[in-house]
């Protein structure tokens, strides 16, 4: 297998200390740490990101358009969910430490922490781990295209948008304060209470 890599030269890169390449800190238990061909230059179709989160807390909806993503758990507990563009559902699957699950190439997921001190891996099959968020396709497509695409009221989809900020990554955000509608779930405490209670049709006890 062909190399463009110099082995021979002494900025050759062999190791790397991820603790030292935080990318996004919404605090002390939840925030995401970046390996990838720029900490390490010796990477070549391998890269990851290092992520802790507590429970109730969200990798927000998003897709990789250039890798596919394996997220294996390390500590705590988390629910990948994606959506199949092949059966147009949602797909929820629980894992806890030693367990994996694979997100193809451009598919639509999320995760959550379904325990406190939740601290997992996304390995991507790529040597850096683009992403395309969610929160910047709300904000940044213009709000006329949406409402007249969905033959909505314009003023009440940026009222609707309003409090998303661009790359939030992690959510909710630290100063959400909104009133908790009726139907809304507590933070689960177990991945098997996640599960019932969002995804009761689809996970397998």
């Amino acid at each position: 297998m062909s190399s463009n890599i110099d082995y021979t030269s002494p900025a050759t890169q062999f190791t790397f200390d991820v603790n030292d390449s935080p990318i996004f800190k919404k605090d002390n238990q939840n925030f995401i740490n970046v390996l990838g061909i720029k900490q390490l230059n010796t990477l070549e179709n391998v890269s990851l990101l290092d992520i802790f989160l507590s429970a109730g807390n969200v990798i927000e909806p998003h897709y990789h358009q250039h890798a596919a993503e394996l997220v294996y758990c390390i500590s705590g507990a988390c629910t990948v969910s994606f959506l199949n563009p092949f059966t147009k559902e949602i797909q929820n699957y629980p894992i806890t430490p030693g367990q994996v699950a694979n997100v193809p190439q451009g598919w639509w997921h999320y995760i959550v922490a379904t325990a406190n001190n939740t601290h997992f891996l996304g390995i991507f099959d790529a040597p850096t781990p683009e992403v395309i968020l969610g929160s910047d396709l709300l904000k940044l497509t213009p709000s006329n295209i949406m409402a007249h695409t969905y033959c909505m009221d314009e003023s009440q989809w940026k009222k609707a948008i309003a409090p998303v900020e661009p790359s939030t990554f992690i959510g909710p955000p630290k100063d959400c304060n909104r009133v908790k509608e009726t139907t809304s779930y507590p933070v689960p405490h177990s991945v098997e209470q996640y599960a019932d209670q969002m995804c009761p049709y689809t996970y397998q006890k």
